[in-house]
């Protein structure tokens, strides 16, 4: 078989990208759900809307939580024995949750169980692929595994829309379940966890190597990663940009943007679909932003891209109030970069801590990322139930978001080493 693989000209890396984009694709759908799934339950259960949002928060901060130790997890257990477990745990959660009668229930399933299952097949997962497999075109690879999350919406969101307006939540969730089996048999199959396992050098390189052992403990050395990095002012820029970038992307347009358009009369399908069209346009945007990191300054992208986010969102309230067409033209110009901000994010990373750091800081700055979303996701819902709509929501994230463009100014450019600790 190594053999084989050798004398031919197809790289096996690709493979593992294809399956590390489906497989980031599906677990973005798992997480969108809770948007779709916030107005059947009020209906049907009688939850308040803070109290959904408080669930859905609090799976979303675990999901950036595992970030750190998923990729020392990764590292010691290998990619294709954590994916499987990974999605076994989700798989399960989503199979009982058809069932569930009462709020611990949903905060068991989809706050506590779902928010750790998803978070091994976060954007840690995509850092450690690329960097295992590839030597050159990492910017483009980490931007395209990227923009995998906002396929997953592109995908599934309008069709679990639709299969819950058909067939009920319940039906939606068991489809889901399904995609979620099928996705474990392949990665079983198909997955590798480095290019040494197939008789190959990365991408970029003549030489096969093979891979060095984790050394340390899973649990102590992203803690000591951390406070290393903690005397670091880029860190501490990374992950305060990041914060505002969680704060107004999937803890406010992916968990509230159906709930606000419902709002103004706008039906769920309709709704599902500008988050669509926004993962249709984040895909060519972040994928882009991948090609555009490998060739200019970070610090600059970052600049225009939360700037032209903040722009989009102090819109967001007017186009709502206006026309389907007002709200396409946000869904474009806000969807091109939903999460643009990851590629030179990651560069900066890599620069500032070197390779063999970059996947364990990145998963400490998706910490960052996903407390802000976590703090939107809840404060938006609280802000709702309390003024009656969510323009106020928008209107502080558009502002926060001109503030990380100042700061990623700030950034240094060039990196230091991180000390061994």
């Amino acid at each position: 078989m190594n053999a084989s693989l050798k004398a031919s000209r197809f790289y096996y890396g690709w493979i593992i990208v294809l399956l590390t984009f489906i497989t980031l694709l599906v677990s973005a759908g798992i997480r969108a759900m809770p948007s779709i799934l916030m107005l059947p339950f009020e209906k049907e259960f009688g939850w308040s809307r803070g109290s959904i949002s408080g669930v859905i928060s609090a799976g979303i901060f675990l999901y950036g939580l595992v970030g750190p130790f998923s990729a020392a997890l990764l590292a010691k257990f290998g990619i294709r024995r954590m994916l499987v477990i990974s999605l076994a745990i989700v798989a399960l959660s989503l199979v009982i949750t058809p069932y569930m009668t009462a709020l611990w229930q949903f905060q068991l399933l989809w706050g506590l169980v779902s928010g750790l299952g998803t978070g091994m097949m976060a954007n840690v997962l995509g850092v450690t692929v690329t960097n295992q497999w590839f030597v050159k075109r990492k910017g483009l690879i980490v931007g395209l595994l990227t923009a995998s999350a906002a396929t997953g919406q592109l995908l599934f969101l309008p069709m679990l829309a639709q299969i819950t307006v058909t067939s009920g939540w319940r039906a939606a969730v068991f489809a889901a379940s399904a995609a979620v089996c099928l996705l474990l048999v392949a990665v079983a199959i198909w997955m590798r966890n480095h290019p040494y396992d197939v008789g190959a050098a990365p991408y970029g390189t003549e030489e096969v190597v093979k891979p060095a052992e984790f050394q340390g403990s899973i649990f102590m050395t992203p803690l000591r990663t951390l406070r290393s990095a903690l005397g670091s002012k880029t860190f501490w820029l990374l992950g305060g940009t990041f914060f505002f970038c969680g704060f107004s992307t999937n803890g406010l347009i992916g968990t509230h943007l159906i709930a606000a358009c419902g709002d103004y009369g706008i039906p769920e399908v309709m709704a599902a679909g500008l988050l669509a069209m926004m993962g249709l346009f984040d895909l060519i945007g972040t994928t882009l932003s991948g090609w555009l990191s490998d060739r200019y300054d970070s610090r600059w992208l970052l600049f225009w891209y939360y700037g032209l986010r903040g722009l989009s969102l102090l819109y967001l309230p007017q186009a709502l109030e206006s026309s389907p067409m007002a709200l396409t033209v946000f869904s474009v110009f806000y969807g091109l970069d939903w999460i643009a901000t990851v590629p030179p994010t990651v560069k900066l990373a890599s620069q500032e801590f070197g390779k063999e750091n970059s996947g364990m800081i990145f998963g400490w700055v998706v910490v960052a990322h996903q407390i802000g979303a976590s703090t939107a996701a809840y404060g938006a819902g609280l802000v709702r139930e309390s003024l009656g709509s969510y323009s106020i929501a928008f209107l502080g994230a558009g502002f926060i978001c001109l503030v990380a463009a100042i700061m990623a100014l700030r950034i240094n450019g060039a990196g230091t080493k991180l000390q061994a600790s």
